[in-house]
Formats: structure tokens, sequence, C-alpha cells
């Protein structure tokens, strides 16, 4: 819906809660086609994009524990 029907919804006489929720649907559409076009951006401004040639940090499960670091604890304990 455009504002050209809205405005003809008003000058018909349309019930007020008919124009109200065809004004929020018409804002949130153009709010989220906003979001949408803008998102890409604004990720790369935050986070940057890799460089060429920059392999990808390999990302584990969180399982592995690092076991030199593991016996370096109970050295320095004992």
């Amino acid at each position: 819906m455009d504002s050209a029907e809205i405005v003809d919804m008003v000058a018909k006489g349309a019930p007020a809660s008919e124009v109200s929720s065809a004004l929020k649907d018409m804002m949130f559409a153009k709010s989220a086609e906003f979001v949408d076009t803008a998102a890409p951006e604004v990720a790369k401004s935050l986070f940057g994009e890799p460089e060429e040639g920059d392999p990808l940090p390999e990302v584990g499960d969180g399982v592995e524990v690092d076991a030199e670091l593991e016996q370096e604890t109970e050295q320095e304990e004992e």
C-alpha cells in the first residue's frame, strides 16, 4: 500500500483503526527495507572484511584442552 491509497482511505471515511493499521504496515515495510539495505554496510564497518589471502581462524568445539598448559599449571601448584 502506498501513501496515495492511505490518503484515499482517509478521504473516503475509512475507520481510524484501518488507516492506522495501513500506516503502521507502510512504515514497517519501509523500515525493514532500510535495515536490509544498511545491515551489510554496518557489519563491514564493525567487523571489517578479511584481507585477501588471510585464512579464517579455525574454530573448535571448545572441548579440547591444551595439554602443555595443563602440565605447567600442575607444576606451578606443586
